[in-house]
Formats: structure tokens, sequence, C-alpha cells
């Protein structure tokens, strides 16, 4: 079977960890085109890395050597990424799937263009459940984060607020809102919030809880399901990745799965 030919745009923590994959893991099925980052430096430093089996392109010709494109840039980008992937006929794996909240008209183009868009589980277990239930009726999906404090440094909510993280003491609430809140407020912390809303119930009944503390050593997500087929709990510990404490390790991982499966024949779950 021919190796599936890849481009990925962003090279910071998840890009690079997805990069060097295809290069260890996905050998025998993937085939990396290219690369490419808004900041060019830290795609050459990527080549470099990889000892320049990785071609440092464009996005326009990224996107006409690959048949599938990863993004893994921001949720600022990952929409017109899709919608330039979908354009053009090829394939496509957003990561900052916050970005595509709101603009699900990029699902019905693909659709009609037969062009796949994939969205990786991300940091959390429960994806396939919640897929299922939704077969029947699903009366509620709430998602509870926590996070170390540093791991929420810089995030607009925070900014905005004037939240003093080093001030926190103890087992604290930082937001409880809507998962379409969620990812405006810290779009770099909870993009599992916009695939449960994409996998379930929409972003406007999701709800999202994210507390701190200093304490916390790991990122944790809780899940609760609601609906017809009973309930469904789900709790996720996950390492922090070494060179980004706001990114879980097994985000990076999702990927590469997902981009495992794509290029094979047998896909095991729903």
């Amino acid at each position: 079977m021919k190796r599936l030919k890849i481009g990925i745009i962003g090279c910071g923590t998840i890009g690079s960890e997805i990069a060097r994959a295809c290069f260890s893991k996905l050998k025998n099925k993937i085939e990396l085109s290219g690369i490419c980052d808004v900041d060019t430096e830290k795609a050459a430093a990527l080549s470099r890395s990889l000892k320049g089996n990785a071609l440092v392109l464009k996005i326009g010709e990224l996107i006409k050597r690959s048949q599938l494109i990863v993004e893994a840039a921001s949720g600022s980008v990952s929409a017109k990424i899709a919608s330039s992937c979908v354009a053009a006929g090829k394939d496509c794996l957003i990561m900052s799937v916050g970005g595509l909240i709101g603009k699900e008209s990029i699902f019905k183009r693909a659709e009609k263009r037969g062009v796949r868009v994939l969205i990786p589980s991300g940091a959390i277990s429960g994806i396939d459940g919640l897929k299922s239930a939704m077969a029947g009726r699903v009366d509620s999906v709430t998602l509870t984060t926590r996070k170390p404090p540093k791991g929420l440094a810089g995030a607009p909510y925070i900014t905005e607020n004037n939240i003093d993280l080093s001030a926190i003491k103890s087992e604290t609430v930082i937001f409880d809102g809507t998962a379409a809140e969620a990812v405006k407020a810290f779009p770099q912390n909870v993009n599992v919030s916009a695939v449960l809303s994409l996998a379930g119930i929409g972003a406007n009944k999701t709800r999202v809880r994210i507390v701190t503390s200093p304490e916390y050593t790991a990122n944790i997500h809780e899940i609760e399901i609601t609906g017809e087929s009973g309930s469904i709990k789900t709790r996720t510990e996950n390492r922090p990745s070494k060179t980004n404490p706001k990114t879980s390790a097994l985000a990076a991982y999702s990927a590469i799965a997902t981009l495992e499966a794509a290029a094979s024949s047998v896909r095991i779950g729903t």
C-alpha cells in the first residue's frame, strides 16, 4: 500500500511530535511531504532536527504536494486552513478545534467535495461513548478541566480579568460556562471542549468548568454524559508536554493515532 503523503502546518510542540513520528512509528504508512510555520526559523529548526528530511514549504505548495494536511498552528487560522484544504480537494486533520466552532459550514462543503476533515479526540477519553450515545437522546455533557496555574498562563480570560495565578494557593474554580465561551476564553487550553461539542450536543449546550490549584501536577479532564442510554463518566489524567505545559502529551499521540488510522484499512472504535 502506498504511503499517505501529509504536510504539517505549525511546528510547535504537537506539529514537531507528529513530524518525528513520520520517521518512526508512522514511517511505513506516512510520508512527510513538508512542513510550514509562520515562524520560518521554527520550521527550519524542526527540519534540521530531522536531518533535513522535512522540506520547509509555503502553505500553497504544501497543500499542493500533500494528500492530507495536519493543522497544528492555532485556533485563529485553523478554519482558514481547513477551508483552503477543502477548496483544494485535500483531506485535513485539525488540532486547533476551537477555531471551527461556529464555522461548521466547512463540514458541509467538505461533504459536497468528498473531502475528509479529521478531528482527533485529543487529550480526553470518552468520545467514542459520546458518539454512540448520540444515536439516541443525550441530555447533558459536562467537562471539568483541572490544570496547574502555569498551564493557564497567558489565556485571554486570565489576562482580561486580571487574575493573578501566583496568588492562588488552593483549588479554585476559574471558569464556569459553555464550551462556546470556553474556546474563546482559553483557546490554547480547552480544545477538548470543542471536540466534545462537535461530537455531542453543541457548543452552547456543553458545559465547561476550569479549576486550578498549585497542588495539581497533571492536566485532568473529567467528562459526565447523561441521556437515554444511561450515564458515562470518564477521567483522564494527562502528563503535560515536556516542552509546553499548556499541552498534554496525549494530544499529540491522539493525532498520531488518527493519522495511522487514516492510512490503514482496519478501523477499531466507533
